[in-house]
């Protein structure tokens, strides 16, 4: 995938997880996309770690496994603050 691919993608999957997240208005369109885009990479990681196929490219497979690492990472990141 290429950058701007990356870009789309983590924007939409950092989006979808702050509104599941109940966050969304405190984030901004930077905050989905680097959200988005670093949970692409965790949720892959998993991903591939139970044995199957994390990001294959630009599509819906793709976007389920970014959103659930961006979950992951919203809720991380949530402990963090309340700490």
């Amino acid at each position: 995938m290429g950058l701007i691919a990356w870009i789309v993608l983590g924007g939409l999957a950092g989006w979808i997880a702050s509104m599941i997240a109940g966050n969304n208005a405190s984030q901004g369109l930077l905050g989905n996309i680097v959200i988005g885009v670093l949970g692409a990479f965790v949720g892959g990681f998993i991903i591939n770690l139970i044995g199957g196929e994390g990001i294959t490219g630009f599509d819906v497979w793709s976007l389920f496994v970014a959103i659930i690492g961006s979950l992951l990472l919203l809720f991380i990141l949530g402990r963090f603050k309340h700490v």
